[in-house]
């Protein structure tokens, strides 16, 4: 059986990586944390069973097998790229086109798309999962809703709120935070190290995933405690699929990020909707 291929978002962090020496500037080129490209590459390494970077003070330096493999994941990356231009041809008149991550879409849209649409019957609504800077370039998307820090999401966009980060688990779930499983969201700056801190001592975290959403899904179904986006985990809140565990916050250096079409009513109007 041909041995499976790594996610493609580690071959897109190693890619940046090597092309910048550096996870940091590969980080700003394609919108995620620092942290998130060195863990993706470090999941690389670690499938691929060979050392892809030096990893120096001031940057890093490619090895043997890192120079080899660059050019031919940059190759097949290049293609990808060209073959999406210019495959969205639809007529647009009365269709809104959203780009969000999957977490919001699953957390945020569809649990109440049916009053929007309610509101708007004549509107055609298509969603699409965007992750890359250039995923939400290529969509010519109407509503786009971000996720990172203030600097990578542009002067433009508008900060969704409430931003800070609260501890979660499924109602059914008993005991406290610190004698619970932790369920850690792996590329953000704040986590349970910041709660530990911040709030009280709390063991390492025993589950990795990487996004709130998932994260979010994991702790509704009784997997241990989530420090989870306040904002996206109101509908879960609201409906009893998790709950408190406890009372404090902590604050987040990222978040989400609202842009909309400027020139499309239905746009703003889905704006409207989303913010209420």
């Amino acid at each position: 059986m041909a041995k499976s291929l790594p996610p493609l978002s580690w071959l897109r962090s190693f890619e940046a990586a090597a092309r910048n020496l550096s996870f940091t500037t590969a980080a700003e080129e394609i919108g995620l944390t620092q942290s998130a490209v060195s863990q993706q590459v470090k999941s690389l390494e670690s499938r691929l069973g060979v050392q892809l970077f030096i990893r120096h003070a001031r940057g890093l330096a490619l090895t043997d097998a890192g120079r080899r493999l660059l050019p031919e994941v940059d190759a097949p990356l290049q293609a990808l790229s060209r073959a999406m231009v210019g495959m969205d041809t639809r007529p647009s008149r009365n269709l809104l086109t959203i780009a969000s991550s999957i977490s919001v879409a699953h957390w945020k849209i569809a649990p109440r798309l049916t009053e929007f649409r309610e509101r708007f019957p004549q509107l055609e609504v298509r969603i699409l999962s965007a992750i890359w800077p250039d995923d939400f370039h290529s969509t010519r998307a109407d509503v786009e809703i971000r996720f990172g820090s203030a600097q990578q999401a542009g002067p433009e966009a508008e900060a969704i709120l409430p931003n800070d980060l609260i501890a979660l688990k499924a109602p059914t779930l008993k005991g406290d935070v610190a004698d619970l499983p932790l369920i850690e969201t792996v590329g953000t700056s704040s986590g349970w190290q910041a709660w530990s801190r911040q709030i009280e001592p709390v063991p390492d975290p025993s589950i990795y995933t990487d996004t709130y959403g998932m994260a979010l899904h994991l702790a509704a179904h009784g997997n241990g405690v989530v420090l989870a986006n306040k904002w996206l985990a109101q509908y879960a809140l609201e409906n009893a699929l998790v709950t408190r565990a406890h009372s404090a916050s902590i604050p987040s250096q990222e978040g989400y990020h609202l842009s909309v079409s400027s020139d499309k009513w239905q746009a703003e109007a889905f704006r409207e909707w989303l913010l209420k």
